[in-house]
């Protein structure tokens, strides 16, 4: 994939959808193309958040481990959303698994260059982290369903 076709596919991202050509361009250049198979995980619990994905197409299952032992997938996410948000919340260490349901194909973002970048572009920083409250509210609303769900 090339620059310019790399900036108009990321351009075209809902989550990025707002951000400044500029702002586009800076995130561009951290960002590689990349495709997991069905099964892969993008991220672990507990290890280090070193990527943030940004979901092209496929589907992506957010999973926590229970005491039981089994995985309980929280909520699947899609073409158009986020997936990693942990790279900007020290310990900088997933949250979740995060596990392709089916194959995916999605922008990989370097999370220490992006942090990097927030504090040197104080205004790029805000908007990703304004974008990035809402998409944590919705998946500890999921969460919230999951539990009382649990206990019915």
């Amino acid at each position: 994939m090339t620059e310019q076709e790399t900036l108009a596919a990321m351009a075209s991202h809902a989550f990025l959808r707002g951000l400044s050509e500029r702002q586009l361009a800076a995130l561009a250049s951290y960002a590689k193309s990349v495709t997991i198979a069905a099964g892969e995980f993008l991220g672990r619990e507990g290890e280090p958040a070193s990527a943030f994905y940004l979901i092209h197409s496929g589907r992506v299952a957010l999973e926590i481990h229970t005491p039981a032992g089994g995985p309980v997938r929280i909520q699947t996410v899609g073409a158009g959303e986020p997936v990693g948000w942990s790279w900007i919340v020290p310990p900088n260490r997933w949250q979740f698994d995060a596990r392709a349901v089916e194959s995916v194909q999605a922008f990989a973002l370097d999370a220490d260059r992006l942090r990097e970048k927030c504090e040197q572009d104080h205004e790029l920083g805000y908007q990703l982290l304004k974008r990035l409250v809402a998409v944590i509210a919705n998946r500890l609303a999921a969460t919230r369903l999951q539990l009382l769900d649990i206990y019915r």
